[in-house]
């Protein structure tokens, strides 16, 4: 029984130590300037992450001091938050699945095209009611996409005073970019594809810590389960071996 109880807490321990990869993944997320702007799927982490540290906690003292009924709860919220943050794993991983870059000639580097991601980070990024606010964030911060495309063949003067295009026609885009500091080319659908772009890296990015920590949870949590278990069939041998039973 002591022995098993003793298992629970080191896996309480290392379920409590999993909890921290979990915020401190929610925090850098937030921490992210486009990230800041948007308030996409950052908090939810952060709360999932403080949650598993609490629930942690609880088991750890409950294997600690044997309290069975601590244990109980301890395993029922831990499954229930594994499976919420198992949801917003996959919900991200979806939703950040298609990649709307694409390799601009001749360059170094990606541009995107908005239409290459998915239908919800569109919908509730570019196409919200919010963007008009999520649009003044990244000109406030400096943010997002402040050149007009590549294909316009506008030339550079500095990163965000750019002059005398070559090629107005190659896209719409092209006649939205301003030398405006309060405009450049946040209008752009170029503009927007690069925010969600950003975005998409944050998340991945994100996500594979996650994956990792989530992964140790459930292998911790079914240790656990079998732990607990064990300890009950223990503990129900020796009530009937002092004749209780």
């Amino acid at each position: 029984m002591a022995l098993a109880n003793n298992l629970t807490a080191i896996l309480n321990l290392l379920a409590l130590l999993c909890s921290i990869p979990i915020t401190a993944s929610g925090i850098w997320l937030a921490s992210k300037p486009d990230n800041e702007c948007v308030n996409l799927l950052r908090w939810p982490v952060v709360v999932l992450g403080v949650l598993i540290l609490v629930v942690s906690a609880c088991g750890f003292i409950g294997a600690y001091q044997y309290k069975e009924t601590l244990l109980a709860v301890y395993l029922c919220c831990m499954a229930i938050l594994i499976g919420l943050l198992l949801v917003v794993l996959i919900f991200a991983f979806v939703v950040t699945r298609p990649d709307g870059s694409y390799q601009v000639p001749g360059r170094g580097y990606k541009e995107y095209r908005l239409e290459g991601f998915s239908n919800w980070l569109r919908e509730n990024v570019v196409y919200s009611k919010n963007w008009r606010k999520i649009r003044a964030c990244l000109a406030d911060s400096n943010s997002g996409c402040c050149k007009p495309p590549t294909a316009c063949g506008y030339n550079f003067v500095n990163p965000t005073l750019w002059q005398n295009p070559t090629n107005m026609a190659a896209d719409a885009d092209c006649y939205l970019w301003s030398n405006d500091q309060s405009q450049l080319c946040y209008n752009c659908n170029s503009c927007k594809a690069g925010l969600l772009g950003n975005l998409r890296q944050d998340w991945r990015k994100a996500n594979l810590i996650l994956i990792i920590t989530v992964v140790v949870l459930i292998w911790v949590y079914v240790i656990a389960c079998s732990a607990f278990r064990n300890a009950q069939t223990e503990d129900l041998f020796r009530k009937y071996k002092q004749g209780w039973v």
